[in-house]
């Protein structure tokens, strides 16, 4: 069987196994969503997002790229949070980074990638941020960890610079951003930063709404 093939047998053996479980599964997942939770993650296929927190269909909004950046041209990364943000009403932004990332891996190199290297020039932007830190550390793994743990921490504070968080916390909107890194290695999120609703952003990167 070719192997597209068997993602479609096994899809027909799930949704059979759910109607046997629930017979109004469908229907009622087809009527709306309502998640609670947004999570930017990496599109690495070894950090499936509901599987490893347990969420079940409709219970998190997704979106996935190469080393789960949140840059502030990317429409597709801005177009999801503001409708996670001001249509869901979701009320937590996980940023979820994982130890063993092929894309920061890659940035912490001086090859060639391709097109991919204007991607990887924002992770390569948070290791120059933070050169100091990590050229102190000789382990090459542990520098490696470190700088996945690093670029969780500034996709979250690239969260607060938007237009989209901060007028959601102008305005009472309890959204809780976090940052966390998987563990490929045991299975476990470790929390990396914390930012609760109405956190102040300050300097140029704040904004003045009428």
């Amino acid at each position: 069987m070719e192997q597209y093939k068997r993602l479609l047998t096994f899809n027909k053996g799930w949704a059979a196994k759910q109607l046997d479980l629930d017979e109004s599964y469908f229907e009622n997942l087809a009527k709306d969503q309502k998640p609670d939770f947004l999570w930017i993650g990496c599109a690495d296929s070894r950090v499936p997002a509901e599987d490893l927190t347990g969420s079940q269909p409709g219970e998190m909004f997704v979106h996935r790229n190469v080393a789960n950046l949140v840059v502030h041209t990317d429409m597709n990364m801005l177009s999801v949070l503001q409708y996670a943000v001001e249509v869901l009403k979701v009320k937590h932004i996980l940023v979820v980074g994982h130890y063993q990332c092929g894309g920061v891996r890659a940035a912490m190199t001086n090859d060639d990638f391709g097109l991919i290297n204007k991607w990887l020039r924002n992770i390569k932007d948070v290791y120059d941020k933070h050169e100091s830190e990590l050229e102190a550390i000789e382990d090459k793994k542990a520098r490696f960890d470190r700088l996945v743990e690093l670029n969780v921490t500034e996709q979250v504070k690239n969260l607060s610079k938007t237009d989209i968080i901060q007028k959601a916390w102008q305005k009472g909107q309890s959204v809780h951003l976090h940052g966390w890194v998987y563990g490929i290695h045991d299975g476990i999120l470790k929390p990396i930063i914390d930012m609760p609703p109405g956190t102040e952003v300050t300097g140029i990167y704040k904004y003045q709404f009428d």
